[in-house]
């Protein structure tokens, strides 16, 4: 069954950007690519990515700043209300509204892999809302901002699967369970719908 997973680095503060938007911060880590929860065994597994118009548009900056091409070979799909340019060659389709108008063409398009919820948090968080987001694989870096872009900007319970070091980071796999307990008691929120 395909999953939609969060997987990002965050400060021990909990902002995956400063912000100015930047992740000078991350790029400084020390990380063993082949090591525990790694990018390319993680991307091996993804048939589809979502991402906010930030998250967009910082990918470009810094592929420009790089030198390098759009990375990525799987659909990709923006979630804006402004217009974007496109990357020439790349199957990058727009939308606008709540993430459920996109969440089946994103598991049909992902073909029995998983759905990758890039960023940011708060698209993250949408798909949390919605009952959408199985995991958030996150690597914990030694570092503290004070203010930026935020994790997961939501309560949510979360249930630790998996957690282990990679040089610099803790990286750890969690499967949302749902609203926070507390609100769910209150009447505030639902446990996340089985899928």
């Amino acid at each position: 069954m395909t999953r939609a997973i969060y997987y990002t680095a965050t400060t021990l503060d909990g902002f995956i950007a400063d912000p100015d938007d930047s992740l000078d911060w991350l790029m400084r880590q020390d990380q063993d690519a082949g090591g525990a929860l790694n990018y390319e065994d993680f991307i091996s597994g993804i048939g589809a990515i979502v991402m906010g118009s930030t998250t967009y548009e910082w990918v470009l900056a810094h592929t420009e700043r790089t030198g390098e091409s759009w990375s990525y070979s799987m659909p990709a799909w923006v979630m804006t209300s402004r217009d974007l340019v496109p990357v020439p060659g790349a199957d990058i389709r727009f939308a606008k509204g709540d993430v459920t108008t996109v969440y089946d063409d994103l598991v049909a398009a992902a073909d029995g892999k998983d759905v990758w919820v890039v960023g940011g948090g708060d698209l993250a968080g949408q798909f949390a809302d919605a009952g959408l987001l199985d995991e958030v694989v996150a690597y914990l870096a030694p570092v503290t901002l004070g203010a930026g872009r935020q994790l997961l900007p939501r309560r949510l319970d979360l249930e630790l699967l998996e957690a282990t070091q990679n040089k610099a980071f803790i990286a750890a796999r969690y499967r949302v369970v749902g609203a926070l307990k507390e609100d769910r008691e209150s009447g505030g929120g639902e446990d996340q719908p089985a899928r």
